[in-house]
């Protein structure tokens, strides 16, 4: 599994990592870099976005990676290249289905910024852009991502969520 690169990770405090889908194809397009601090195109690779994780210690300067609606200050965007055409309801995942590759390379990841950052695996602290108007109160206007696995299609949303941080927790007990 990938090893997310120290250089990558600034030396700067974060209180939360929010997980997405780019709803596009298996590669990270320049607009998806400018969004997420770690993108896994669809061959579990890493790409840095355009934005250091530093740059969302404060979202008030404008200059910051934009993944989650209100939610950039002291949060970290992590992607997966995926599900371009995608349909929530009937689940249709789209050209581009999120692998099961990229969403053990994203656990993976998840994991490494946990240990680095500090941060506790909490549904307020380790979640998917789907979970944060529930989970935070922060509205999102129908965001979904990563909250259906093509893979394990009969998962709720609830449940992928409580899979994503039971995988972190894993990882972080090995």
């Amino acid at each position: 599994m990938p090893t997310v690169p120290k250089s990558w990770m600034s030396n700067v405090e974060m209180k939360r990592i929010i997980c997405h889908w780019t709803a596009g194809g298996y590669s990270a397009s320049e607009n998806d870099l400018l969004h997420y601090h770690i993108l896994i195109d669809g061959g579990g690779q890493l790409h840095r976005g355009t934005h250091s994780i530093a740059d969302n210690v404060s979202a008030g300067d404008g200059d910051y990676a934009a993944h989650t609606r209100g939610l950039n200050s002291a949060s970290i965007g992590v992607s997966v290249c995926c599900m371009a055409g995608a349909k929530e309801s009937p689940f249709q995942p789209g050209n581009a289905p999120m692998k099961k590759l990229q969403w053990d390379a994203m656990i993976d990841v998840v994991a490494q910024l946990c240990q680095k950052y500090e941060i506790p695996v909490t549904p307020n602290t380790v979640l998917g852009h789907g979970e944060v108007q529930k989970n935070i109160g922060v509205v999102q206007h129908g965001k979904w991502d990563p909250m259906k696995l093509p893979f394990e299609p009969n998962l709720t949303k609830s449940q992928v969520g409580a899979r994503l941080r039971a995988e972190v927790s894993a990882k972080l007990a090995d």
